[in-house]
């Protein structure tokens, strides 16, 4: 449901951007333009994607990022929310152009003056276009036992990290939105299962924050920190060993090491086992980086500069994510009360030094990890 309501708002939505900006009204010459009343003659989406459709559905799939059965159930679902009565003045644009015209977007980063003329649609008229965490003992663990099959990691809930999404400054917010890298953007933090799917995500963050401070700042945190998430298993052993551990997150150098986040270690000569350790944990965080590349790499839009208002590309990451995990489901894919700080940090150091015991014992070693480590 949530799923839903996003895509329609965007797709609905995807020309209040431009809309919300304040402009004279100014008597219309031509209210709609010759070359567009020939959208159905001409334009892509009764033109190229029917060609698509009953001739290509490789090619189909490549163009909206989904194959045409994926596209059909998109489309039947948003269509109550997307409808507009027809009215005197002109035809409203189909739930399945939107749909369409919104998807392209994403996977390309095309703007919308540059769609129009292709797609036949005005670019004021194109631009007016949640992840559920488990809440069961089970369905948490279920989770960690696909992190350890795939991954050789165990009691793993998901990995964390963060990335810079690039936008246009917006007015008056000075070095607010300037990230360390050089440029103007907004932050995704995401929490990724096994494969690749996200668990978690929040794009509140501007650039100039830090991964570590928005996750501080978040209910995610604040529910491990307390307890609160419903259902969080109870820490119990490693796999063929007797002592419980308690279930985490993996992070970079970034969050602060507790017994919910796992981290490499981050001292220089490091024994051997501590550095089995760091390529163990490092082998099964990159899950969350791979992530981030899968989702750009479909949806282009994240690879650009988006001039979208601030709130219009946080809506557009979150469509972009939701969609993703739509795929990943189904397997289109190829690949705040808090603990003293101290005694939080003790623990997870204790707790990491027990998880690099268990890797570099008969009970959780790798025939490879050896090897990997002589030989990076």
């Amino acid at each position: 449901f949530y799923f839903q309501v996003l895509l329609c708002c965007f797709c609905n939505d995807i020309a209040l951007s431009t809309g919300r900006r304040r402009r004279r009204q100014q008597e219309r010459t031509v209210w709609v333009r010759p070359w567009i009343v020939r959208r159905v003659e001409f334009g892509l989406y009764d033109r190229l994607m029917v060609e698509l459709r009953n001739e290509d559905d490789k090619a189909f799939t490549n163009f909206m990022r989904m194959p045409p059965a994926m596209f059909d159930e998109i489309v039947g679902r948003l269509t109550p929310r997307l409808t507009r009565r027809t009215t005197n003045w002109r035809e409203p644009l189909s739930p399945g152009l939107k749909v369409a015209l919104t998807l392209r977007h994403l996977a390309s980063g095309a703007k919308y003056q540059d769609m129009q003329y292709t797609w036949r649609v005005p670019h004021n008229t194109i631009s007016k276009v949640q992840m559920t965490l488990p809440t069961t003992e089970a369905g948490w663990r279920h989770l960690a036992d696909e992190w350890y099959r795939k991954w050789n990691f165990p009691h793993t809930i998901g990995a964390v990290d963060g990335k810079h999404v690039a936008c246009k400054a917006p007015p008056n917010s000075g070095s607010e939105f300037y990230n360390y890298k050089g440029f103007f953007s907004i932050i995704l933090l995401g929490v990724v299962s096994s494969d690749y799917k996200f668990i978690w995500a929040d794009v509140s963050g501007n650039g100039s924050s830090s991964d570590a401070h928005i996750y501080n700042h978040s209910d995610l945190r604040a529910g491990l920190e307390n307890g609160d998430l419903l259902g969080w298993p109870h820490p119990d052993p490693l796999p063929n060993d007797t002592q419980d551990v308690p279930y985490f997150l993996l992070g970079d150098d970034a969050f602060s090491l507790r017994t919910h986040m796992m981290k490499p270690y981050g001292a220089k000569n490091l024994t051997r086992e501590e550095r089995i350790f760091n390529y163990r944990l490092s082998r099964a965080r990159r899950v969350v980086e791979n992530a981030f590349g899968i989702l750009a790499n479909r949806f282009q839009v994240l690879l650009t500069t988006m001039s979208h208002h601030t709130e219009n590309v946080r809506l557009i990451v979150k469509a972009c994510i939701l969609l993703h995990n739509v795929m990943r489901t189904r397997n289109l894919e190829d690949t705040q009360n808090v603990r003293a700080p101290n005694r939080a940090s003790k623990d997870g150091k204790k707790q990491r030094n027990l998880i690099k015991q268990w890797i570099n014992s008969p009970a959780g070693s790798v025939p490879w990890q050896d090897r990997m480590v002589d030989h990076p």
